[in-house]
């Protein structure tokens, strides 16, 4: 189209890119909710629980100690760092045989731990936002977290969650968002992916081959060592304008 400058070179580049995609991967962690203050509450309640039914851990053990052995845990098993869960039992378990008592609690605490993780507060245009695209889109949950859908109350919003677990490997790591891209059912050109991190969401995705969509919440600047994602928005509100969806 002669003449045509170069802004709107750009829309309608934009708009054939989004015109083809079929499904949509959304991290969860600070882009549906925020987790810092959350796992920060979980943390304090599991320690709270732990010197109420198991004293002489938390008398060995404040909770920086107990930070220090979740890094020397990390640093053991590097192969599964990416497994959340398993990090967090084995130091579970490690405090909690160093203090004299069994494995036993273990399953209990990680329940009071997990009870608190999973309540959260989902940001106001979370649920119109995914109600919105599940009539369009293929919705999928990709996570290095373990959050609980179902016991958050939206695991009816999306089709499948991959997980970090699942995988084998945490985002950035290609094989993440090819299982994602293997379970919406599209190909990595058809799927979006919908995150709030510049390295982990954004770089990871597009080094799939995926479209990206940058969730930046805070204003934040982008980072010049990365590639500029498709589309930014300030949340996943904003992005069903961005996708044509009134």
């Amino acid at each position: 189209m002669p003449g045509l400058n170069p802004q709107w070179s750009l829309i309608l580049a934009l708009a054939a890119t989004v015109k083809n995609i079929r499904t949509i991967t959304l991290d969860l962690d600070d882009t549906l909710w925020a987790i810092h203050p959350v796992i920060k509450r979980a943390e304090n309640r599991l320690y709270e629980w732990l010197g109420e039914k198991y004293p002489r851990i938390t008398e060995m053990y404040d909770i920086a100690d107990m930070l220090e052995v979740r890094r020397q845990v990390i640093e053991e098993f590097a192969d599964d760092a990416h497994n959340l869960t398993f990090l967090r039992r084995t130091v579970l378990s490690r405090v909690g045989v160093a203090a004299g008592y069994t494995t036993e609690f273990v399953d209990e605490a990680f329940e009071v731990f997990d009870a608190v993780r999973n309540d959260v507060e989902i940001f106001p245009e979370v649920i119109p936002a995914l109600e919105a695209l599940n009539h369009h889109y293929t919705v999928i949950a990709v996570t290095n977290g373990n959050a609980n859908l179902k016991a958050i109350g939206i695991d009816h919003l999306f089709s499948e969650v991959v997980t970090a677990t699942l995988a084998g490997a945490a985002k950035p790591a290609r094989q993440v968002f090819d299982m994602a891209v293997a379970v919406g059912g599209a190909s990595a050109e058809q799927t979006l992916h919908v995150g709030d991190h510049p390295y982990y969401d954004v770089d990871g995705a597009r080094n799939a081959g995926l479209r990206t969509a940058w969730a930046n919440r805070d204003a934040s600047d982008w980072p010049d060592e990365f590639e500029r994602p498709e589309i930014e928005v300030a949340h996943i509100g904003e992005l069903l304008h961005r996708l044509g969806i009134e």
